[in-house]
């Protein structure tokens, strides 16, 4: 578990390594590399512009218990296909847990 306060710029670096590695199981299907990392590139740049924005915030227990959850949840994933899809959901619950829209 995160300490108890944590700047978002530190949150999102933790969101984006654990993004990377969905990448990188979800890479095993050979016919979808372009396309995991289309979307990982994507999604990169989308939680890199709130950290630039936001960053220095520091991000309150119920959104680091939150983003823990989700961490661990994909810690979980060893099919490949599994991944891909959640490559594409979890940095949309890490934008979710920061109140972040659109």
């Amino acid at each position: 578990m995160a300490s108890s306060v944590l700047p978002i710029r530190d949150l999102i670096a933790r969101a984006r390594l654990t993004q990377r590695e969905l990448a990188d199981r979800g890479e095993a299907i050979d016919d979808e590399w372009s396309y995991i990392n289309d979307l990982d590139a994507a999604w990169a740049e989308r939680l890199s512009a709130v950290a630039e924005r936001r960053g220095d915030e520091p991000a309150d227990p119920p959104i680091l218990a939150a983003i823990d959850e989700a961490i661990a949840e994909t810690e979980a994933i060893v099919d490949p296909h599994r991944a891909i899809d959640w490559l594409s959901t979890f940095p949309q619950v890490v934008l979710l847990a920061l109140g972040e829209t659109g």
